[in-house]
């Protein structure tokens, strides 16, 4: 199978168990996804976030899915206990459609690595 066309059905996979699960079946976005991460990546999962922190926890899961690719190296965490990531590398100039691309892959690749999805 095509690299574009796993990717498209892990992808379909992934918005259809994590929609059951936290939006009662509702197809949950890319940033519904990515905020989850965020949250997840945060730990305090039964809070209610403000939102500057939910773009807070948005930026957490953009630092955290992009580490593996070499854009981001976790840093520390604060007395909060948010972690804090710094840039290792710009990102590319990407158009729309391929900034998508490259966080469905990311998205795919953490919840493989986790073991959310086969």
């Amino acid at each position: 199978m095509a690299r574009d066309e796993k990717l498209k059905e892990r992808w379909e996979i992934l918005v259809q168990k994590l929609s059951y699960q936290f939006a009662e079946g509702e197809d949950l976005d890319l940033d519904g996804i990515i905020y989850l991460i965020g949250v997840q990546e945060l730990g305090q999962v039964h809070r209610r976030f403000k939102k500057d922190e939910k773009l807070d926890l948005m930026h957490i899961a953009i630092c955290r899915l992009l580490e593996p690719y070499g854009y981001y190296e976790f840093d520390y965490y604060d007395d909060d206990g948010w972690p804090h990531y710094k840039m290792k590398e710009e990102l590319p100039n990407l158009k729309a459609g391929e900034q998508s691309v490259l966080m469905k892959e990311a998205i795919v690749q953490y919840f493989l690595v986790s073991q959310y999805i086969e």
